[in-house]
């Protein structure tokens, strides 16, 4: 096996860290102008509030979190068979299991044509 030289090693762990920082930079100023943004539309009289569609996000990410956590579960279940690997796509499984659970038995999305 080759050892990596020390300045390599500074590099493999210094990378990380830097774009886990300018990630959290970046994120930073976007909040920082669409906190700006808003406020000149409250001044202008032009912001619109947009109402969260709950009943919509329930449907999509509990779908999106099924299937992949469905893959997911059988991948890692061919590969290692039972083990704490296994828990990489049960979590995302159960949780999008729940979201369609709740999805189905919310009664504010009920429609009247519903039964």
């Amino acid at each position: 096996m080759n050892q990596l030289s020390s300045p390599a090693d500074t590099i493999i762990a210094v990378t990380p860290i830097v774009g886990i920082a300018i990630g959290g930079i970046v994120i930073f100023f976007w909040i920082l102008w669409h906190h700006h943004e808003v406020k000149l539309r409250i001044r202008t009289g032009t912001y619109k509030t947009i109402k969260f569609d709950l009943k919509s996000f329930s449907l999509l990410t509990g779908l999106l979190l099924t299937g992949i956590g469905l893959m997911l579960t059988i991948l890692f279940a061919c590969v290692d068979g039972l083990s704490y690997v296994l828990l990489g796509g049960l979590i995302p499984l159960s949780i999008g299991i729940c979201l369609l659970i709740f999805f189905k038995v919310n009664p504010e999305f009920k429609t009247p044509d519903d039964k």
